[in-house]
């Protein structure tokens, strides 16, 4: 049997934990934990009390959306690859806290798809892409928008002028545009948003759930949108 604890929220109510005895099986992940125990009847927590069923989100659960990402542990993670047998015997799980809280551990990220929308990082028109970058081009694409880097960076905050490591999809914008007036457009976005912001630390190379070599895409965006422009 294991320990997990929730922080409970919600609209109007004072943050708490709540904790959780669960008997895990041995291929089990915290998706897993949190499906089965929101499936049970008359739902108590680890003292008997009633419990509301926990909020979370979810949509895939291989690795592909992003939607499940939260704290385990006190690190980032996407909860349908976090094995419960890698964890310990007692799990703590937070919202993510760089983003509004919606309910227990749902969060409002629409920030990045905004954030996204201000780089205009979208194609109206045919484009080409060389094809000695493709390979580049499929690494930058496969970018979750999950907000794990985010979590971990000590530059970014929603609202501000420093969108962080999400913008990597720029590298596939700017391989891509072969309008001349388009692409410095986006450069120099890229250069206000991402490259004057970043403080170096690369507290984001390691996070990501999906192993992207982030600091690869960040070295190519950064030779792409500013040193070629100036």
């Amino acid at each position: 049997m294991i320990k997990i604890k929730v922080l409970r929220s919600a609209p109007g109510v004072t943050p708490f934990f709540q904790t959780f005895d669960y008997e895990p099986e041995p291929e089990d992940t915290v998706a897993t934990a949190l499906t089965r125990l929101n499936a049970t009847e008359d739902l108590t927590d680890e003292t008997g009390a009633p419990a509301t069923p926990i909020a979370w989100e979810c949509s895939c659960l291989q690795k592909k959306c992003g939607a499940c990402a939260m704290i385990i542990n006190g690190r980032p993670r996407l909860a349908c690859d976090a094995r419960l047998s890698e964890l310990g015997k007692r799990i703590t799980l937070k919202p993510l806290g760089k983003f509004p809280v919606v309910k227990d551990l749902i969060v409002d990220r629409e920030i990045l798809r905004a954030n996204l929308k201000t780089l205009n990082l979208w194609l109206s028109k045919d484009a080409q892409l060389p094809e000695k970058k493709t390979d580049l081009a499929y690494t930058a694409g496969r970018c979750l928008q999950c907000g794990c880097c985010l979590e971990v960076c000590p530059n970014f905050y929603p609202g501000g002028t420093f969108f962080g490591t999400s913008v990597v999809p720029v590298t596939t914008r700017v391989l891509t545009e072969t309008d001349k007036e388009s692409r410095s457009a986006i450069a120099k976005a890229y250069d206000k948003h991402y490259y004057e912001g970043c403080g170096k630390s690369l507290a984001c190379v390691n996070v990501c759930p999906i192993g992207r070599d982030v600091q690869k895409l960040l070295v190519n965006s950064n030779a792409m949108a500013i040193w070629k422009r100036k």
